[in-house]
């Protein structure tokens, strides 16, 4: 598989705000705060912003990343290409343009935070969950690129 990146348009707004959807309703730890419907406008938004890189494999939206300076917002694989390196492929995007990164994960996220140290991240804070939209308690996660 070769998936390929590239900046995301208005036009994969749908297609990266189902594969969020799919992502947040299928858990039994996250609840349930938004619609698809707003689900999809976020990621517009994000995409007007310029935030987001999408993985595409024969010109379909398999993956996305959001990155607002240094920190990563969102990332996400679609159910059936994940385990394939799409999201090793994203954060190593995301890597190559800057010397740090963070974000917030849930700490019931698992899955999140095992892939996220693979890729060297640290975890460096954590939160009773005050701070997020959610109100679950997060992890803050730092890499920094190692001077050569």
């Amino acid at each position: 598989m070769m998936a390929t990146l590239c900046s995301a348009s208005a036009l994969d707004a749908g297609v990266i705000g189902g594969i969020l959807w799919r992502y947040l309703n299928r858990t039994d730890w996250m609840p349930c705060l938004y619609s698809g419907a707003e689900t999809v406008a976020y990621c517009g938004t994000m995409i007007d912003r310029n935030w987001v890189t999408v993985a595409k494999l024969d010109q379909h939206v398999i993956g996305f990343i959001a990155r607002f300076d240094q920190e990563i917002l969102s990332l996400y694989v679609d159910d059936m290409h994940q385990g394939l390196g799409v999201g090793t492929l994203l954060v190593d995007h995301a890597k190559a343009a800057d010397c740090r990164l963070s974000l917030r994960v849930f700490q019931a996220n698992k899955d999140a935070r095992r892939f996220y140290a693979r890729h060297g991240f640290m975890e460096t804070d954590t939160s009773d969950g005050a701070g997020n939209d959610e109100g679950l308690p997060d992890v803050q996660l730092v890499w920094e690129r190692m001077p050569s």
